[in-house]
């Protein structure tokens, strides 16, 4: 059995690759959600009435996957700044 420092030693050189990965399924996410957005839409010259509706089916799965990959992101970066201790 692993002593708890090998664990803690273990996830503190595990936690920068589990950043990277989340950070490109986080870009893919937010990529995979703009296929809709127009150019007009990107500089702020947006029609109101497109903007909200509601999610369904694999749009609603996405959205819900992207918060929930930013919130994981935002988890192991802190964890890794608690860790090291920086």
């Amino acid at each position: 059995m692993l002593s708890f420092w090998t664990q803690m030693e273990a996830l503190v050189s595990a936690l920068p690759y589990a950043e990277i990965v989340l950070s490109i399924l986080l870009i893919v996410g937010i990529v995979l959600q703009q296929r809709g957005a127009t150019l007009g839409g990107a500089f702020g010259g947006d029609n109101f009435a497109s903007t909200f509706y509601k999610r369904r089916g694999a749009e609603k799965f996405l959205f819900n996957a992207t918060i929930g990959i930013a919130v994981l992101l935002v988890l192991a970066a802190v964890a890794n700044f608690l860790l090291l201790g920086s």
